[in-house]
C-alpha cells in the first residue's frame, strides 16, 4: 500500500509519501497555507498527484501519551479531510518526530531558512516511518 503522510502545522504542513512494500519513504512538500479550507484542498490535490492508498496524519500526544489540545486539532482535521476523501486515515504519534528532522539536517549545510522549509516535510517522512514500523 502507498501512504501520504501529514504534519500538521498552523503555518506550514508537511507531506510524506512511502509505501510498506518497499519501506522507502520520501518527503514530498512541504505546503505554507495555514489550517483551513485551502489546506484541505491543497493536500487533496498532493492525494491525487500521489495516488497513495492511505493518510496517516501526525497525532502530537503530550510527552505522558494523552491526547490534548494539538492532539484534537489534528483529529479535527483527520475528520474535514474525511468528508471530502474516501481514503482510509489513520493516527499515529509523532512525538519528537520534528526533534528527529532537526538532527537529520543538523550538519547539511543549509541556511535556517532552508531548514526551515524542509523540516515539515521531513518530520512527515519521520511519522510514515514510525507508522510503517508498527505496521510490520
Amino acid at each position: 500500500m502507498r501512504y501520504l503522510a501529514i504534519d500538521l502545522g498552523d503555518k506550514r504542513t508537511g507531506l510524506a509519501a512511502g509505501d510498506d512494500n518497499t519501506g522507502l519513504v520520501s518527503p514530498v512538500a512541504a505546503i505554507e497555507i495555514r489550517r483551513g479550507e485551502a489546506l484541505i484542498d491543497a493536500v487533496l490535490a498532493q492525494i491525487h498527484e500521489q495516488a497513495p492508498d492511505a493518510i496517516v496524519i501526525g497525532l502530537p500526544l503530550n510527552m505522558d501519551g494523552t491526547e490534548g489540545d494539538r492532539a484534537q486539532i489534528a483529529r479535527a482535521f483527520g475528520e474535514a479531510l474525511a468528508q471530502r476523501c474516501t481514503l482510509p486515515i489513520h493516527y499515529q504519534d509523532e512525538r519528537l518526530t520534528s526533534f528527529a528532522a532537526d538532527e537529520q539536517m543538523a550538519r547539511t549545510g543549509r541556511t535556517h531558512r532552508q531548514k526551515k522549509e524542509l523540516r515539515d516535510a521531513l518530520a512527515a517522512a519521520e511519522i510514515l516511518r514510525d507508522f510503517l514500523d508498527g505496521q510490520r
